[in-house]
């Protein structure tokens, strides 16, 4: 890990991780490259409608943060595909725990591409998840 620094608020671990991706938008896009979309169009094109003002910031954050690479797939207009770093991924964790909560506590939502609980790439996600800690024990 890093040598400790000074922090903006503390160095409680919560405030400093909702520094990085605690707005309205950054997990949301964390979200959708877990999905699949790897593109600033596939990404825009969320049911949220993030906008593109907004997603472009929180791009360039994101990589400042080493949670995505952006590579370019065309040069002209140079054109980018966003993938998660291994840190990124590591989020998959937090957003799964986030299903777990709004689907017990939220009436009536879903995981994204889904409808009841227990479908949906973010149970098959979780199910995943669980078969690597049974491997790893």
């Amino acid at each position: 890990m890093s040598t400790a620094k000074s922090f903006a608020r503390s160095a409680c671990a919560v405030a400093n991780s909702l520094d990085i991706v605690g707005d309205k938008w950054s997990l949301l896009v964390v979200r959708d490259l877990l999905h699949g979309k790897s593109t600033y169009g596939e990404i825009a094109d969320s049911p949220e409608h993030i906008p593109t003002n907004i997603l472009a910031e929180r791009l360039r954050r994101l990589e400042a943060a080493g949670i995505i690479i952006g590579t370019p797939y065309q040069e002209r207009p140079v054109r980018y595909a966003y993938t998660l770093t291994p840190k990124g991924r590591a989020l998959g964790d937090v957003l799964l725990a986030f299903v777990r909560w709004g689907k017990q506590y939220i009436p009536g939502t879903v995981t994204m591409g889904s409808g009841p609980a227990g479908s949906g790439a973010a149970t098959k996600a979780s199910n995943a998840h669980r078969a690597r800690k049974t491997q790893a024990k």
